[in-house]
């Protein structure tokens, strides 16, 4: 069965290079949200398995949108994407219940390696 996630970022491209990593990898591409308040309501739609999460967006940031989803779903399964020098970000996303964070620009082999450590 193949495990669902839940893409969140604000770049058109970015998550269709992250939907094609995933895709090519068996994974299956349960939504996308181009923001956190948009993520919050797709993640309460299709309860995905995971969710790869932007810290910098519009509307409501990654860490909000991160929080919002643990109150609802304690045992829910994040992984953070940020750009370099976004370091107190990165560290205050995982105090929040973050498992893992992904760096920008994005290599496939990291995108994977964080992806199958969360929910193999």
């Amino acid at each position: 069965m193949a495990k669902n996630v839940l893409i969140c970022d604000d770049a058109a491209f970015m998550r269709m290079m992250i939907k094609d990593i995933l895709s090519k990898n068996g994974y299956n591409v349960a939504g996308e949200a181009e923001n956190g308040a948009r993520a919050v309501e797709k993640y309460a739609e299709v309860k995905p398995d995971l969710v790869l999460m932007d810290i910098t967006m519009p509307e409501m940031d990654g860490i909000q949108a991160l929080k919002k989803i643990k109150e609802g779903d304690p045992g829910a399964k994040i992984i953070m994407c940020s750009a370099m020098g976004q370091q107190a970000m990165v560290i205050e996303s995982i105090q929040a219940g973050a498992k893992d964070f992904i760096v920008k620009p994005f290599q496939a082999d990291r995108v994977l390696e964080a992806v199958k450590k969360v929910i193999g």
